[in-house]
């Protein structure tokens, strides 16, 4: 693969699923996942009783999202892997 295929995330050497990310911008949907996670966090310590399912929603949709354009900006598409070399 080029080096200037537009992919954000590398592919994992086996399975699904996206590696660490190999570009700016795949750095950027990552910390901003987590910084999401960590607000959910604090929701749910601020009000457990209503926090807790407006965190899990909140939650829920930033993981489809992180997987959605993890899935569109990965490095070979996502597809099942073996290891093998490409």
């Amino acid at each position: 693969m080029s080096e200037d295929d537009d992919a954000w995330f590398a592919p994992k050497k086996y399975g699904y699923g996206a590696g660490l990310p190999i570009a700016r911008e795949g750095w950027a949907v990552l910390s901003g996942y987590l910084l999401v996670l960590g607000l959910c966090g604090l929701l749910v310590g601020w009000d457990a009783a209503i926090g807790g399912a407006t965190a899990f929603a909140i939650f829920l949709a930033a993981t489809i999202a992180l997987i959605a354009i993890s899935a569109r900006k990965i490095r070979g598409g996502w597809r099942w892997r073996w290891g093998d070399e490409e």
